[in-house]
């Protein structure tokens, strides 16, 4: 008898992520071509999942599983600030989660986890269980699995294949190989994963699969006729509903191998949009008097932010690219040429905020732009944040840190080919089979209510800080 049979009627969690996970594709458009996503769905209860701010992989799971916000966290993206000079960032790999996730929690109370793919599992530290790291894990000569022996298991598993923590290269005009890739991620995950859930004794499971990213990132310009390098009849047309009909079939796997005392959640951390283009955030600033360099950039000549002479005793403002934008302000007393005063530190930036909400596009139309600050939408701020965190064109538009571009507006990712931008609200689906819900649509749900909903399916009490609620649908 399977492992996972062995504590009978003991109430268990399976979490299936999918980093990415586009609701409108999987609840609407591809729904009846999804039969295992649907059957949760349809006894279930689902519903657009609001995703942390800034939407974006890192610190989103990491805000889901903590239940605390960006701020609490103190990371605020994959590169972050180490300190206030201008030139040195950290990447928020495991070592900077300080706040306890739900496998910690459950650690304590005795209950044991496997976790797979998890962002900000590496590096990797203990846990009651089972763990394989995520992908940010540098290599696989380092320890990516608990215990270590865990890799071994892996090897013989896959019969000889690598196992692999993410695709080499997203961000590449060669489809066809980025294609092969994330099959043959995907399927070695699967592969992995259908053994440890079978054989490997847990009260929660929960797993990422990084595929969905990766191929909306590549693929959409194929599959969405509003892109504007959409081409109808292209052969990469559906490649983005193939792949989904694909992890349908090997979720299905999974879930044959889990009893009625199991409840299910499907959650995204963020979803997916197309990508109308890139908004030069550190090109406008240096238009508008904010950035000064002690030679201007060479026209036509793309140059990254970091490659250039900024003149620290002219500027005001800065900022970065991403799927996002961050801004700084130069702050006396803050950072070391500082120039704007504490005093005209709020009128500065409501300054910018004025500018940036009157944006319009390449062809005069309004660029919707919402400017977040730090301190209004998260409890605590600490560590570093951006002054500003910026969300250009309804998130249609990117951020673009580099300079010498032709106009503030660009069209060429200066990291490499993207169709596809974060979008603000991931999914959640809610399957107890011992409760027919009849695919009960839900509303208003927030990321950081996964954290407490999986605490409290598994009998286990809410720390008073933990910010989000529990989802009793």
């Amino acid at each position: 008898m399977f492992n996972f049979l062995r504590r009978k009627n003991a109430r268990k969690v399976l979490v299936i992520g999918l980093d990415c996970g586009e609701p409108s594709l999987l609840f609407d458009q591809w729904r009846d071509e999804l039969p295992a996503f649907r059957a949760l769905m349809d006894g279930g209860a689902y519903g657009p999942l609001a995703s942390a701010i800034p939407c974006i992989t890192v610190p989103a799971w990491s805000s889901m599983l903590s239940g605390k916000d960006p701020g609490v966290l103190g990371f605020y993206g994959f590169r972050n600030r180490a300190d206030y000079g201008y030139t040195h960032m950290t990447i928020a790999t495991g070592a900077a989660v300080k706040e306890k996730r739900v496998w910690d929690y459950l650690g304590e109370a005795g209950k044991t986890s496997i976790v797979v793919g998890v962002p900000q599992t590496y590096p990797v530290k203990p846990i009651n269980g089972h763990l394989i790291s995520s992908f940010l894990t540098p290599s696989l000569q380092k320890q990516y699995t608990h215990p270590n022996e865990l890799r071994y298991e892996i090897d013989r598993i896959l019969d000889g294949e690598t196992y692999d923590v993410d695709v080499r290269n997203f961000r590449t005009d060669d489809k066809e190989t980025l294609l092969r890739q994330i099959y043959e991620m995907t399927a070695k995950r699967f592969k992995v994963m259908n053994y440890l859930i079978r054989e490997k004794p847990w009260d929660f499971f929960m797993f990422v699969e990084m595929g969905v990213d990766r191929i909306h990132h590549g693929f959409w310009r194929f599959h969405d006729p509003a892109h504007r390098l959409y081409q109808p009849g292209n052969p990469f047309e559906h490649a983005i509903r193939d792949y989904y009909r694909y992890l349908d079939q090997q979720v299905a796997t999974l879930l044959e191998a889990v009893d009625d005392d199991t409840v299910i959640l499907v959650v995204s951390d963020h979803g997916a949009k197309r990508m109308d283009g890139g908004f030069c955030l550190n090109q406008w600033l240096h238009r508008e008097g904010y950035l000064v360099f002690d030679d201007d950039p060479p026209p036509g000549q793309i140059v990254p932010f970091e490659q250039l002479s900024v003149n620290w005793d002219k500027t005001a403002a800065w900022g970065a690219g991403g799927y996002y934008g961050r801004l700084w302000l130069n702050v006396q007393g803050r950072e070391p040429r500082g120039i704007v005063s504490p005093a005209a530190f709020e009128s500065t930036r409501r300054e910018i905020i004025e500018r940036l909400a009157g944006l319009v596009d390449h062809q005069g139309r309004p660029l919707p732009t919402v400017c977040y600050k730090p301190e209004t939408i998260y409890r605590e701020v600490r560590n570093i944040p951006s002054d500003l965190l910026i969300y250009f064109g309804d998130l249609h538009w990117r951020s673009v840190g580099s300079l010498g571009h032709q106009d503030i507006y660009t069209f060429e990712n200066d990291t490499g080919p993207d169709d596809a931008n974060h979008a603000e609200n991931g999914l959640f689906i809610y399957h107890d089979p011992k409760q027919n819900l009849n695919g009960r649509q839900l509303t208003g749900l927030q990321l950081m209510d996964i954290a407490p909903t999986i605490l409290h399916l598994l009998n286990q009490p809410i720390p008073d800080d933990i910010q989000g609620n529990v989802i009793s649908p």
